[in-house]
This record gives structure tokens, sequence and C-alpha cells, in this order.
């Protein structure tokens, strides 16, 4: 089934950078027809978060002028460098599902509908304030609900015959020794509901239990990074975030990485399961284990209340958080914090972006550098990450991987879960190589090569190749 209805043919004189037309469900082929280490058949897929066009009318021009900028498809505003055109972006072209709109359909409105998503909550109605934001100011009207990205939704099975790869699998790991090279064909290139075939098919022909044997038969970094492709973007999501809080204090950057900037309906999918794997509530689990005004932050995430993506950008709405966030911070003693995570919690990466643009425009000073001054530990961390997610996708994924790998030792556990984390998604694993290149100056799979060893490089290699 298509997660997105095809939208019709977009607007004449339509200027998108995004590529139009909907998401198309691919012919799905037996898995003995593709080779291992290949990739099958494109999903056109892009992925959660990946903002859709912005409204035109608030700093946005009718379309990017030509140019050569090295900013993937991002849509102009104050201080933004004009985009390029298609053919001279050095950042792949995104397709879409993974949570990703489809094209504007041939209506006014810039943004299409779109379906429930699971366990999405519906909106507010247009015209009332904008998903618990402070009274300044009536937001805009409610965008539909995205659709959970591929993956959070449980049980979801790809519609192929998955029983030559689990087979594959079985053979790698019987008798005496592992071929670790075929646990990685196999695996590395599978997508999520492929994930989920293939342990349903290895624990119907061999009856076992697929993550046991692969956790008996490796260890280290490889076998964290093959039981994160076992356990699959939801499962993976949940184990990450239950291992950041039990135990001594608690692993800010996995919190942040598996909560943060995700659309509500992950985050609603993330709580469900969190509680059916850990018969223990997110909420409560979350909360004990941070303090203070980042506990209110971590609340106002969980209650997913976030606008949607397909929410238009309103100027008077941007002006208002621009005010709001000056008076909340430099424009007085002291911060109020709860009214800056209200904004950065509640908006969309599209109006988030708006706003950052239009502070600095109207300020000349960039809100992450507020933000740092204002701001410590790990309440800083968290909001930059979401401002940083809002206004380049690429590149903070990009950043996040350097993060891992950057000064004395590899952070693995980070580097394992974000490779894998952003794996999952041909079109996003894609924009985040290119995005690497530009901006660290670097080939990303010779930087991970440098970092790691043995099976463990080629299973994270095979993952970005």
């Amino acid at each position: 089934m298509s997660y997105y209805p095809p939208p019709g043919p977009p607007p004449q004189g339509s200027h998108s950078p995004y590529p139009q037309g909907g998401y198309q469900q691919p012919q799905q082929q037996p898995y003995g027809q593709q080779a291992y280490g290949q990739q099958p058949p494109p999903m056109n897929q892009g992925y959660y978060g990946q903002p859709p066009p912005m409204q035109q009318g608030y700093n946005q021009p009718p379309g990017p002028p030509p140019g050569h900028s090295p900013y993937p498809q991002m849509q102009q505003g104050y201080n933004q460098q004009p985009g390029p055109p298609p053919s001279h972006s050095p950042y792949p072209p995104m397709q879409q599902g993974y949570n990703q709109p489809p094209g504007p359909p041939p209506s006014h409105s810039p943004y299409p509908p779109m379906q429930q998503g699971y366990g999405a909550p519906p909106g507010p109605p247009p015209g009332q304030q904008a998903y618990g934001a402070p009274g300044y100011g009536a937001g805009p009207p409610a965008g539909p609900p995205a659709q959970p990205s591929i993956g959070y939704v449980p049980g979801q099975q790809a519609n192929m015959d998955m029983s030559r790869a689990a087979d594959d699998l079985r053979s790698a790991m019987k008798g005496f020794g592992t071929n670790e090279q075929a646990l990685i064909k196999v695996l590395a290139g599978l997508d999520p509901l492929q994930v989920n075939s293939v342990k349903a098919a290895f624990q119907s022909r061999h009856h076992r239990d697929l993550m046991k044997d692969v956790h008996g038969e490796t260890s280290g970094y490889f076998r964290e990074g093959l039981e994160a492709i076992i356990r699959g973007p939801l499962d993976q999501d949940c184990h990450v975030l239950h291992e950041s809080i039990k135990g001594a204090g608690t692993k800010e950057s996995a919190m942040n990485d598996a909560l943060l900037s995700r659309s509500n309906a992950d985050v609603n999918a993330i709580k469900a399961r969190y509680q059916q794997m850990y018969r223990r509530s997110l909420e409560s689990d979350v909360r004990g284990d941070l303090s203070m005004k980042t506990e209110r932050l971590f609340d106002m995430v969980m209650a997913a209340r976030r606008a949607e993506e397909s929410t238009p950008v309103m100027p008077q709405q941007v002006d208002a958080d621009v005010q709001e966030l000056y008076r909340a911070t430099e424009g007085k003693t002291g911060t109020d914090q709860i009214a800056v995570c209200q904004i950065m919690a509640h908006r969309s990466n599209g109006q988030l972006r708006a706003i950052s643009q239009a502070y600095k425009h109207k300020y000349h000073r960039g809100l992450d550098d507020v933000i740092r001054r204002e701001f410590s530990g790990h309440m800083e961390q968290a909001l930059i990450y979401m401002l940083r997610k809002a206004e380049d996708p690429a590149k903070h994924d990009a950043d996040l991987l350097e993060d891992s790998m950057r000064g004395a030792g590899t952070k693995d556990q980070a580097l394992v879960r974000r490779i894998v984390m952003i794996h999952w998604s041909r079109d996003r694993k894609e924009q985040c190589k290119a995005a690497y290149q530009h901006f660290h100056k670097r080939d990303l799979r010779s930087r991970i090569q440098g970092e790691t060893s043995g099976d463990y490089e080629k299973l994270m290699v095979a993952c970005i190749s």
C-alpha cells in the first residue's frame, strides 16, 4: 500500500526545489533476484523531518535564482544565500516517502493534504492558538497530521519473499564459526519493512530468534550495529531511550537523537512501543532522569503537539515568535526559559527555519548564538539540536557524524546509532554524504574507515554505501 495518495500535477509556474509527484509504490522483487550488498528497488524515500516547501510570501522569493550555493534545496530568506538550480546543487534530489509530504496538489495551498498518522493527535481547529504556545497571538491554521515514518507502524512487513535472506543468515551462523561478511551483505541493504519480514521468515523457517542468534555469534560494536539494524527504527529508538535512562547518569546525546525534531506521529509511536516493551511510561522514565527546566522541555516534546509540517508559515506568527524570543532572552535580565522552550518545541521545522532567518534579519545575530549565551548544559544542546535540524537537515546529519568521530577517541555508540539511523533512507543517506563532503571537506566513507576497524568498519561502510 502506498503511504501517501499520489497528488495531482503541481500548479503551473511552481518553483519547488523538490521533485514533483507523489509516492510511487515500487515493484517488489523476490529477494533472490537482488545481488547481495545491493539496495532493493528504491522506495522513493525521503526522511522524517525533511522540510516541505515553505509558504510563499514571508521572506520567500518566487523561486531560486541561478547561483551556486552549497545549501541543498533550502528555502531563500533573510541572509540566506540564493538556492542553486537543480543541476548545480551538490546534494542529491530528495525523493518522497519516509514521512515526506508529496508535492503540492493543484490547489492554491502550497501544502498537500496528508492522511491521519499512527497515533497522531488531531490539531486544534483553525484560528485557535498553535499547539500549546504562550498567549502572544493566535497560531496559523493547523495542517493535516503526517503519517508515521516507514518502520514506525508495528507489525508492518515488506510485500516480498524474504525466505532466501533468512536461509542465508542461518547459514552464516550455523556450525563452527561465523561468516560475518554474509551477515553484513544480507542485513546492511534491507529497508525497515524488509527487516521485519526477514525476522518473521527466520522464526518461521528455522524456529529461531534472529536477534538472539546474532547476539551469540558476534561481539563489540559490530554486534551493536547488527542488532540496531535488526531492531528496526522504532524498536531501536525505544532501546536507545531505555539505555540512555537506565543506570547512573543520562546519555543526553542519545536521548536527543531518539526524541528531538520528530514528527508527532513518530513520537506517539515511540511512546506506545516503549510502554509495550518495558511496561513503563516513557514520560515518567524521562521525567525521572532529567532536572528542572530540561524536564519541562522534554515534557513538551513528548506531548507530540508540534505544528505539522503541512501547517502554513504565517508572517504574523513568525514576527510574534521572534519578538517573544527576544523578550525572553536578550530583551530582559535573566532568561524566560519556558517561553523559549514553548516556541522551539511546538513549531514545525519550516516555522523554526523562518523564525531563525527573521531573527537574524531583525537583530543582526544568529538565534544559535543567543541560545548559547542564554542556556547551558543539556538544555542548550537540545535547543541547538532542534534549531540545526530545522535550518539544514542534511548538514545537521553530517555534523552529528563528525561529532561522533572528532577529537581523541571515537564515540562508537553514537557513531553506530547515527549511521544506522541515517541508513534507513537512501535519500537521507545520500544527502548526508554530500553535505559531509561539502562542509567537512572529506569523504564520509574514508573518514569512517579511519575511525573504525575490522567487521565493525565493514558494517558501517556498508550502511553508508
